[in-house]
């Protein structure tokens, strides 16, 4: 008896934490990549999110097929409204000369901000499950640890750009500016997680070892990016969305 509980501590470790190496080594090849195509911007940056707007369309083609009573045109229809505004946004926003790069690296660091924080969170505390319905692994302990984890990401970027010594003022709109996308990131996670439980599929495709499809990883940059598109639109042109 005593060691049983030893035993139910040890089980759980390692099925938490066997699927974070293939996670890792997938992000260590497609980072550089994706990175390297946000420096250059124009057509290379242009080139890869198209690519992986034809990749998404592809995954959100396969998964309506598992419907075939489904009419064809309402099917890609529906498809064009989830996921073309993502692509367009992330095109649109790299496309300012002043601040492009500095913004779309800004949605990008608060997303994946997210995305590990509500992960290693929710692993590491556990607790009431968020939408048990739609993705029985998310709690809320870890949409708080993803939207910590954002914020702070956003305030540590808008220190590096040094916006100026009335901190109080930009650092915390950076802050709420982080905080926000965070949580329309972790929407995105859920409505793709409806999608994929609604479709019978634990994965948009395998693509990506240790993430599945490119849905699986860009869920959230397709909700927050569009959001980021319209608030850089309401500041204008050359300002960048922490400030």
């Amino acid at each position: 008896m005593a060691r049983a509980p030893a035993e139910r501590a040890a089980a759980p470790a390692g099925t938490r934490w066997g699927d974070l190496r293939p996670r890792v080594l997938s992000a260590l090849v497609l980072l550089p990549l994706a990175l390297g195509c946000l420096w250059l911007g124009g057509g290379a940056w242009a080139g890869l999110v198209g690519a992986g707007g034809v990749g998404l369309g592809w995954e959100w083609w396969s998964l309506c097929r598992r419907r075939p009573g489904r009419v064809p045109a309402l099917t890609l229809g529906l498809g064009a409204v989830y996921l073309a505004p993502g692509v367009a946004a992330l095109i649109w926003l790299r496309s300012d000369p002043a601040v492009g790069l500095a913004n779309v690296l800004f949605v990008l660091l608060v997303v994946w901000a997210s995305d590990i924080g509500a992960y290693l969170a929710g692993r590491w505390l556990g607790g009431p499950k968020l939408a048990p319905s739609v993705s029985p692994g998310k709690t809320w302990s870890g949409a708080a640890g993803g939207t910590v984890c954002a914020a702070a990401v956003g305030v540590a970027y808008a220190l590096a750009w040094r916006v100026g010594p009335a901190w109080y003022g930009p650092i915390g709109y950076a802050m709420a500016v982080a905080a926000a996308l965070s949580v329309l990131s972790q929407g995105g996670d859920l409505f793709e997680s409806g999608l994929k439980r609604h479709f019978g599929v634990k994965d948009s495709s395998h693509l990506i070892p240790g993430h599945g499809g490119l849905m699986d990883r860009l869920d959230g940059v397709l909700i927050a990016a569009p959001a980021a598109a319209l608030l850089a639109l309401l500041l204008g042109r050359g300002m960048a969305l922490w400030q």
